[in-house]
């Protein structure tokens, strides 16, 4: 009887989370450019990839960058250290002039 009533309990916290905001993409600190790579201010979210469209990732970047300027998508990881467990996925952008 005690694992259903902990699974459902489970169940509940997760739908009182995704509820509140606590799964939607939010800013964090980025990559550092490396050789090659184009210049310009780097943005980063975290994420999760099955709570968040990758639509909602690139405008929450966007909103990042500064004005006059279009998130360009870099690369992702999950390094643990930037993003935390429900959002584990980064994602890094490069602000590029509009042209």
């Amino acid at each position: 009887m005690r694992r259903p009533r902990t699974a459902a309990l489970g169940l509940l916290a997760s739908g009182f989370l995704a509820a509140c905001g606590a799964l939607d993409p939010f800013p964090t600190i980025p990559h550092n450019a490396e050789p090659g790579q184009p210049a310009g201010q780097r943005v980063a979210i975290c994420y999760d990839r099955l709570a968040s469209t990758l639509v909602e990732v690139r405008q929450q970047a966007q909103h990042e960058c500064p004005a006059n300027t279009t998130a360009a998508p870099l690369q992702t990881d999950w390094i643990m250290q930037n993003c935390p467990i429900l959002l584990p996925a980064r994602a890094t952008f490069v602000c590029t002039a509009k042209r």
